[in-house]
């Protein structure tokens, strides 16, 4: 090919400036993107991001999002309300990490407020209803507190209760090799370190660390218990910078699903007791009287508490429950590695098409939408929130962490958890009466609840796919195992750091740029035939190992 003349070679000055020659930047609109009637209903695989411009470091980048109308999150990530990913234990790590884990309901009620209590009592502020013994109470009462919420650091009050004298405190070390019928006005330490009720959290913060002491009693001019402030809750400050916590009190955000059926309102008044932020209502398909009068109900009853409501995954699904007083949003059907509800019931929606619709329509009204399902990589984080999502529902990519419910097993030489769908007729099964709870570390067993009834209960699975009274369960879900992913105390830092840099690529400094971005047509797209999809991952090797992160 003959070199171009003189005559036609621009200055390589104007190079910038030629750009507005064209017509339409380069790419696609999200609008071109996602009409359906050109490409059809798309997933997360079938599009990318064309990169923009760097000019900050990956650090800058801020995720911070709102998962409702009234509770914003530091990073976009939680977790599914599944038997096999979500109780005490992933609740806690994720609200340290920045996001949230909603605890499932497949389960007695009393077990799940005992997880949402066990969450709001992992970190606070002041504490303004602490656990308080009187002198006669025992060593092996402590111990039981020990086992059912994780602290033994408690105040002695004259009466046991707040808002009497306070006269010692008793701590780990107290009880450490003392019998289980000793008193506790026997050995407790009398000699304390108190502050003035009306000192500031800084202040009460400073006085305890320079204690040097485990608890910080906060008592009137009468010297009256009236609150209490722990020193490890200013280690989990320095060490968990981004945790999801309520701004007033300084607990842990607490997050909880629910179905609709009347027994959960009664499930509901226990969790609400127990501290329940955000609840869930948890349904294959949420545009139901059902639900349309549980959120009504919720609004009238708990006029505080949000709610995620759902699932939805067209415009019109979304109207009615946003109508009836939904907080936020939660998109997506039959698209998890565990659903075959498109398949079995051929009722559903690619998921990029889903999140786009819903979220393009909700954001009219200031709703929050949340992606669930489909998230299988960083990648798929980015793209959700390019369409608008506020946050990410994860299963399958947090299933098989540490926190997870379960015990690991082998299986082909793989170290491995199991992992299922809540439409699975194993879930579906789970808590009918003869049947065993699997406690030991098994679904719908903590080790942080260890003496609960094993009485059974409503099934969760069935009342969320509408098939309680059905004599035959027609599954929509199966059962499987995942990979030892490790803890999500390394996992959820990975997937933060990669989103931050994938902003970075794109050339935006936090979400809401992101999305301001898409919206106005400045971040662009393009659709992945069949062979970029191959192009884009890894090809022509004869083996590799794909490491993550380190």
């Amino acid at each position: 090919m003959p070199a171009p003349s003189k005559a036609t070679v621009l200055s390589s000055s104007d190079a910038v400036a030629h750009l507005a020659s064209y017509q339409c930047l380069d790419g696609l609109s999200v609008n071109d993107l996602m009409d359906s009637r050109v490409h059809g209903g798309l997933t997360y695989n079938d599009f990318l991001m064309l990169p923009g411009k760097i000019d900050f470091p990956a650090s800058d980048v801020i995720t911070d999002i709102r998962i409702t109308r009234n509770v914003v999150l530091k990073t976009p990530f939680m977790s599914s309300p599944m038997d096999t990913v979500t109780e005490t234990d992933m609740a806690i790590s994720l609200a340290l990490l920045g996001g949230i884990g909603v605890i499932h309901h497949n389960q007695s009620p009393e077990s799940q407020a005992a997880m949402v209590r066990a969450v709001k009592r992992h970190e606070n502020g002041f504490i303004a209803d602490p656990v308080v013994f009187s002198p006669n109470h025992t060593v092996a009462d402590v111990l039981d507190i020990k086992a059912r919420l994780g602290f033994c650091g408690i105040p002695i009050t004259e009466t046991g209760c707040l808002g009497a004298k306070l006269v010692g405190v008793v701590t780990s070390r107290d009880v450490q090799f003392e019998s289980p019928e000793t008193l506790l006005g026997e050995f407790m330490t009398t000699s304390l370190v108190t502050a003035p009720q009306g000192v500031t959290l800084a202040e009460a913060n400073q006085i305890l660390r320079s204690s040097k002491k485990g608890k910080l009693p906060i008592v009137d001019n009468q010297g009256r218990l009236t609150s209490l402030l722990a020193r490890s809750d200013l280690l989990k400050n320095q060490n968990y910078p981004l945790a999801s916590k309520n701004p007033n009190s300084k607990q842990l955000y607490a997050a909880a699903a629910v179905g609709t059926r009347p027994s959960d309102r009664e499930r509901l008044k226990l969790l609400v007791e127990a501290g329940l932020d955000i609840v869930v209502l948890d349904s294959s398909q949420g545009n139901s009287v059902f639900q349309i009068d549980m959120i009504q109900w919720i609004k009238q009853t708990f006029p505080k508490l949000e709610i995620i409501a759902g699932n939805v995954v067209t415009r019109e699904q979304a109207a009615n429950l946003i109508a009836a007083g939904a907080d936020a949003l939660r998109v997506g059907m039959g698209s998890g590695s565990i659903c075959i509800t498109q398949e079995v019931m051929a009722v559903g929606r690619p998921q990029a098409t889903a999140v786009f619709a819903v979220a393009e329509f909700a954001s009219k009204f200031g709703i929050p939408v949340i992606a669930d399902g489909g998230i299988s990589n960083v990648g798929h984080i980015v793209k959700a929130l390019s369409l608008g999502a506020s946050a990410v529902m994860m299963g399958g990519l947090l299933a098989g962490t540490a926190e997870a419910p379960g015990e690991y097993f082998y299986h082909d030489g793989k170290r491995v958890k199991s992992y299922r769908g809540m439409g699975s007729l194993e879930a579906m099964e789970q808590g009918r009466p003869g049947a065993s709870d699997q406690a030991n570390g098994k679904p719908g067993s903590t080790k942080h609840i260890p003496h609960l009834s094993s009485k059974s209960h409503e099934n969760a699975a069935t009342t969320r796919y509408f098939s309680e009274s059905s004599a035959v369960k027609v599954a929509q879900g199966v059962s499987g195992d995942v990979q030892d992913k490790g803890s999500v105390k390394a996992f959820v830092p990975y997937l933060h750091v990669g989103v931050q840099h994938s902003l970075q690529d794109i050339g935006v400094r936090s979400v809401s740029e992101l999305q301001a971005g898409v919206k106005e047509g400045r971040v662009r797209f393009e659709i992945r035939t069949p062979s970029a999809q191959v192009e884009g991952g890894v090809h022509g090797l004869h083996s590799y190992t794909k490491r993550l992160y380190a």
